[in-house]
């Protein structure tokens, strides 16, 4: 069955307005990350800093909704490019049209802080998701509990905590 773009239009409403049980990465890994971006921005912490968390979640939502759309069956040429696309887009568009992200003093190697921590996140949470599976694949069992949720976030923890003591010197 070939799908359209109207197809899909409605598969993503579907996803908002009945949203899936917890399938991909791990939903505690996904609440986790949320929280500290939370917290960041609770706590007035640069941009580059807690957008590092905003990339995390970007990409385990995008991982998520890979995995629903698998386990539905729902297959559609360049399908996994266009969730990510989808999922970095209604995060970042909006920033770039209200303006907040874009600011020509709001830079970190002259690109934009947010859309650089974002992509230094999507990148650590991507080398702690497959840390996780080389720990698992290598000893054939996890090392700890919640070893799955732990290795990514810890990830996002420590390039947080490099970017925000270190980060002044990329400026």
């Amino acid at each position: 069955m070939k799908k359209t773009i109207k197809d899909v239009f409605v598969l993503l409403v579907y996803l908002f307005v009945l949203p899936p049980k917890a399938l991909a990465v791990c939903p505690i890994c996904t609440v986790a990350v949320a929280a500290g971006l939370g917290l960041s921005r609770y706590l007035g912490i640069d941009d580059a800093v807690s957008s590092i968390w905003i990339g995390g979640l970007i990409l385990s939502v995008s991982f998520w909704s890979i995995d629903w759309l698998t386990k539905k069956k729902i297959n559609f040429k360049y399908r996994n490019p266009l969730v990510f696309l989808f999922w970095y887009g209604l995060t970042l568009i909006p920033l770039q049209l209200t303006g907040i992200m874009g600011h020509p003093f709001n830079t970190v190697l002259g690109i934009d802080k947010i859309l650089f921590g974002t992509a230094v996140g999507s990148v650590f949470f991507l080398l702690g998701i497959l840390a996780d599976k080389k720990v698992r694949e290598k000893r054939g069992k996890q090392l700890f509990a919640f070893q799955k949720v732990v290795f990514p976030v810890a990830a996002l923890a420590i390039i947080s905590l490099v970017i925000y003591f270190y980060g002044g010197y990329l400026y």
